[in-house]
C-alpha cells in the first residue's frame, strides 16, 4: 500500500511522520531540543528513556495535545501525512486521523457500543446501520467481537481493566485513523492483559502506523519495528529496533539498555 491508505472522503492519506529541527519550550523550559526523526507507515514506532526524557512530549505534539498547555511554545516542522500540522487550523480534522490511547483506559460512562460509536458520531455519521457496521468492525479489528457482541448495551464501566483498554484501542480505531499514538498503554494492566494489548498492536499495524510510548524495554524489543532512545529531551539513537538493542552506537543508549540508569 506504500503507506497510503484511503479515506472515507476517498482521498489518498499518507500515514508516515517526519520532524524537522522540533524544539518545544514550557515556559522557560526547553523540553525538547532539536528533534528530528522520520517515522514509517504501518510500522511500530516504540520511544524509551527515563521518566522526563521528553517521549511523552514528543507524542503528544504528533495530534496537537500540547495546544491544550498555554505556556507551550513550538518551533520545527511536524509533518503528519505531508502536512505542516502546526500550520493547518483543521486540528479536529487531525486528530480523527491521529488517534490516540492513554496510559490508563478511560472508557466513557455509557454503553460500550456508544464508546465506539462516539467518535463516528462527532464527525456526523448517524445512520445507525453505517454505526452498525463501524463498531462491528473496529470491535473486530480490536479482537473483542466475540467477547462483546452480546454486551453492546452494557456499561463499558463493567468491563475488566484490560478489556477496557482494548475498547479504548477499539474507540481509536472507529474514525479509521491512519495513525495510532499510545502513551504506555499497558503499564497499568496485568501481564495476561499486557500480551492482549501486544498481539492487537502487532494485528493493527497492518494497516496503522503505531508510535508508543514504554517504560518497558522487553515490550519495545518483542513489538516495535524502530525504537528512539530519548534522554533530557534530546533524541541521542534511532534505529531497528533489533540495532538499538544488539548493538547501540552512543554509550548513552547501551548503558540506559542494560539497566545502568534510568
Amino acid at each position: 500500500m506504500n503507506g497510503r491508505k484511503k479515506t472515507d472522503e476517498g482521498r489518498l492519506f499518507s500515514k508516515d511522520i517526519k520532524v524537522k529541527d522540533a524544539n518545544l519550550y514550557y515556559g522557560d523550559f526547553h523540553a525538547l531540543k532539536g528533534i528530528n526523526i522520520e517515522i514509517p507507515p504501518e510500522r511500530v514506532t516504540a520511544f524509551i528513556g527515563p521518566s522526563g526524557c521528553g517521549k511523552t512530549t514528543l507524542l503528544k505534539c504528533f495530534n496537537r495535545m500540547n495546544d491544550l498547555v498555554d505556556s507551550c511554545r513550538i518551533e520545527g516542522e511536524f509533518l503528519v501525512g505531508g502536512e505542516d500540522i502546526y500550520k493547518s487550523k483543521d486540528v479536529t480534522g487531525l486528530r480523527k486521523r491521529v488517534g490516540m490511547v492513554f496510559q490508563k483506559p478511560n472508557p466513557f460512562p455509557m454503553s460500550v457500543y456508544d464508546n465506539v460509536a462516539y467518535g463516528p458520531r462527532t464527525f456526523g455519521i448517524k445512520k445507525r446501520a453505517e454505526l452498525d457496521e463501524i463498531v462491528e468492525r473496529s470491535l473486530k479489528q480490536a479482537a473483542m467481537w466475540e467477547e462483546l457482541k452480546d454486551r453492546l448495551g452494557k456499561s463499558a464501566l463493567g468491563l475488566s481493566g484490560g478489556q477496557q483498554q482494548r475498547l479504548c484501542i477499539a474507540r481509536a480505531l472507529a474514525t479509521s485513523p491512519g495513525i495510532i499514538l499510545m502513551d504506555e498503554p499497558t503499564s497499568a494492566l496485568d501481564p495476561i492483559s499486557t500480551a492482549k494489548i501486544e498481539e492487537l498492536i502487532g494485528s493493527i499495524k497492518e494497516f496503522t502506523t503505531v508510535v508508543i510510548v514504554t517504560h518497558n524495554m522487553q515490550q519495545a524489543a518483542r513489538i516495535s519495528d524502530k525504537t528512539g532512545f530519548f534522554l533530557l529531551g534530546e533524541l541521542v539513537e534511532y534505529g531497528d529496533t533489533h540495532d538499538i538493542f544488539e548493538r547501540p552506537k552512543k554509550e548513552e543508549t547501551k548503558r540506559y539498555i542494560e539497566g545502568r540508569f534510568g
